[in-house]
């Protein structure tokens, strides 16, 4: 299981290095193979291949005809790269996606329990915001017998 968020840099080349205390998990995970995604929130998906696929057939199973479906199946299924980590544990995030995504040299892995979303820095600030924002009112629904 995925979780934590962790502050990291984007070399020259657009690659990414896996944190040591998830590239063990995240390859054996995957077999070896990662599908790296856009999201239509504005971030990347990282899974491991096992558990990209029942995702993507979910989404596969929407209809084209409706336009929101189509555009999450554009957006999500188009997007979908296979990535294998190079020796030293970094995969190389396409320009493409870094351009979807707005990252500039600071990113963050967020680890999200079957999969990380990969953030850029504006938009990891922007999501701890909306979490302070969403608990100043009523909580979303499946919240509110949550205890901390």
């Amino acid at each position: 299981m995925f979780e934590g968020a962790a502050a990291l840099s984007l070399d020259a080349k657009g690659r990414l290095a896996i944190p040591a205390r998830h590239r063990d998990a995240l390859l054996a995970a995957g077999e070896g193979s990662l599908i790296l995604t856009a999201h239509p929130h504005g971030c990347l998906l990282l899974y491991p291949e096992p558990a990209w696929q029942p995702v993507r057939d979910q989404i596969l199973k929407a209809s084209s005809l409706d336009r929101r479906a189509a555009a999450i199946k554009r957006v999500m299924v188009g997007n979908a790269r296979t990535e294998s980590p190079d020796s030293a544990g970094r995969i190389l995030i396409a320009p493409e996606l870094r351009e979807y995504a707005q990252f500039e040299k600071s990113v963050y892995l967020v680890g999200m329990g079957t999969h990380f979303e990969i953030w850029s820095e504006a938009g990891w600030k922007q999501q701890n915001d909306l979490a302070a924002e969403a608990l100043s009112g009523d909580l979303p629904p499946g919240f509110g017998d949550l205890v901390l």
